[in-house]
């Protein structure tokens, strides 16, 4: 059976799949998520941090070595936003290479719109019937079958321009839900039946939504949130401080500080696109490499 392996680079966290593609349908061999935060502190200066640079490199070597010993058939890794956007991305993408055993490919936001969407639909039914909205840490790619759009906003990048102290001032928040509304203005597509969140805002808010002692993809897979959800989760965490917001359950806590950052843009997601109630897949855009390699492409 064909087993091919994905990597994803992005602002905030380096994710790993390594799935066996059959006819009909993946199976995962495994499905692994790390913070690394390689656009950390980038967004003023536009260059990624040797720390950064660091702790993603030592992930992908780890990567690096599963890979080899998994018996794939082809690989790809793709970095995203910041990667994309760094002055010095040469310099990240000549470790990654060391690291991996293969160069990572920089794609721009049309394709990772594209590959987004053919990860999440995969499983669910009728693509044609869907839009899907990624939230990364550096962009927000909102995307039908007809295509779609990449702004430049995300978790991290929000966070560091709008949401510097914890708790969050009233006026800091205001000014971030702003931002992500003005970011998002253009992005408006058409009625679809269903939209589905995917990436690791989604099923973090879908996990604390649920009250989850610890993060378990499945049982986050399907997750209902309302705007009314989203909007009770941005009140609730723009009044915590650090040490609270690591403390909930089910949340990373390297992930707990650019979660309010995530959260503003997903409820200003559901505004812009006239949406009450998304529906969260912990599929995405690691699928749709998969898939795309096992077709032959990339």
């Amino acid at each position: 059976m064909p087993r091919f392996a994905a990597v994803d680079i992005g602002t905030n966290s380096t994710r790993l799949l390594i799935a066996d593609v059959k006819r009909h349908g993946m199976a995962d061999v495994e499905r692994i998520e790390q913070v690394t935060g390689l656009g950390r502190d980038s967004t003023r200066s536009g260059r990624l941090t040797q720390e950064s640079i660091g702790r993603t490199v030592r992930v992908l070597a780890g990567y690096g070595q599963r890979i080899r010993s998994a018996g794939v058939t082809a690989s790809r890794a793709v970095a995203t936003a910041a990667t994309r956007d760094a002055v010095n991305r040469e310099e990240f993408l000549s470790a990654a290479r060391k690291a991996l055993g293969f160069r990572p490919d920089v794609i721009g936001g049309e394709e990772e719109a594209v590959l987004c969407f053919r990860g999440a639909t995969a499983r669910h039914g009728d693509p044609d019937r869907m839009a899907v909205v990624d939230i990364g840490g550096g962009s927000t790619e909102i995307v039908t079958d007809d295509g779609g759009v990449s702004v430049n906003i995300g978790s991290i990048r929000l966070t560091e321009r709008c949401l510097p102290t914890h708790p969050a001032a009233p006026e800091q928040l205001a000014a971030a839900r702003r931002v992500a509304a003005e970011a998002m203005r253009t992005a408006g597509l058409a009625h679809r039946p269903e939209t589905l969140g995917t990436a690791g805002t989604w099923t973090t808010l879908a996990a604390i939504h649920q009250r989850l002692d610890h993060f378990d993809p499945e049982a986050v897979e399907g997750t209902s949130l309302t705007l009314t959800d989203l909007e009770g989760m941005v009140s609730r965490l723009g009044k915590l401080t650090l040490d609270q917001k690591r403390a909930i359950p089910g949340l990373d806590p390297l992930r707990a500080p650019v979660i309010l950052g995530g959260a503003v843009i997903a409820e200003t997601a559901l505004r812009v696109l006239g949406l009450e109630t998304i529906t969260v897949t912990s599929y995405d855009i690691l699928d749709g490499v998969c898939l795309a390699l096992a077709q032959g492409g990339r």
